[in-house]
């Protein structure tokens, strides 16, 4: 009997954007964060994917921060901690400040691939991840041993990535992708969501290449089926869609994790647990912390 595919599923339980005035059940401080993560673990989540937040709920790029957060994650579960290094949104944040995050060890961290300008909240946030910034990011990421996840919002950074800092070497192999749709409306650069613009970036990547799909808003959980049907990974989670359904939010992350994980199993796949998806991405076994 041939081997069933093992599906990486990541959720995303916070947000750089919005917070608990759009849905109640967003977890904001470290302990709240490491228990929905918990949670989601337990619905079929191998990786957590976090933006942090200060006392005041306000989004922040402090290490310490990170660290804590860490550290409540740790001492629960062996999930893949993967934290963001996108700048905190807000008017002051400086671009090299999300690199603040790799300080708290993360297994893997974000990089978002190129050129974009953001619209939230009635302000202009320009971040100039130009090829220089991408190409020192991913040699900071490289040398603390730390996975990146690379964050694609269209093509022209897909082939960035193909046919420059892949084949410098800065990025270890199996490359992880993560496609992203739906930011069109609030971040110049990205591109919606169609099986046709996913179907396209999936045909460029080479053989030993991973890649998954998320999907902002009405747009994830086309997007994270439609990954699926390609073989590919998903992300779900708050940071990307607090409903649902239309008009229904979602009760909790995981409450995301669970309806994805029944589809994916559903349609014949196998959902890898965090120490399988540390095997396939290539990423060094770390044991949980006990109390």
């Amino acid at each position: 009997m041939a081997k069933k595919r093992k599906i990486i599923v990541t959720v995303a339980p916070t947000s750089n954007f919005h917070g608990k005035e759009a849905n109640p059940a967003l977890p904001e401080q470290p302990k709240e964060i490491a228990e929905e993560v918990y949670r989601c673990l337990n619905a079929g989540a191998s990786i957590a994917h976090v933006h942090a937040r200060d006392i005041h709920g306000k989004p922040t790029n402090d290490a310490n921060v990170f660290k804590e957060i860490k550290a409540e994650i740790t001492s629960k579960c062996n999930i893949i901690t993967q934290f963001s290094t996108a700048p905190a949104m807000n008017p002051t944040s400086h671009i090299d400040d999300g690199l603040q995050t790799l300080e708290a060890e993360p297994e893997m961290a974000s990089l978002d691939c190129g050129l974009m300008q953001a619209y939230p909240g009635g302000f202009v946030k320009p971040t100039l991840w130009d090829r220089d910034w991408l190409r020192n990011a991913a040699t900071m990421m490289k040398e603390r041993n730390i996975k990146p996840e690379l964050e694609i919002f269209n093509h022209a950074q897909l082939e960035d990535m193909l046919n420059i800092f892949i084949p410098e070497g800065v990025i270890d192999t199996p490359p992880s992708f993560t496609f992203v749709f739906g930011m069109q409306k609030i971040n110049q650069g990205s591109i919606q969501f169609s099986m046709e613009n996913l179907t396209h970036m999936v045909r460029k990547l080479p053989s030993n290449a991973l890649f998954g799909a998320m999907g902002i808003a009405a747009q994830q959980h086309q997007a994270t089926i439609a990954s699926l049907l390609m073989g590919g990974n998903v992300r779900v989670g708050f940071e990307d869609n607090i409903y649902y359904r239309k008009g229904e939010l979602a009760r909790s992350n995981a409450q995301l994790v669970e309806r994805i994980v029944g589809i994916a199993t559903d349609l014949g796949y196998e959902i890898a647990s965090p120490d399988e998806a540390r095997e396939i991405l290539g990423i060094k076994k770390v044991e949980a912390k006990t109390n």
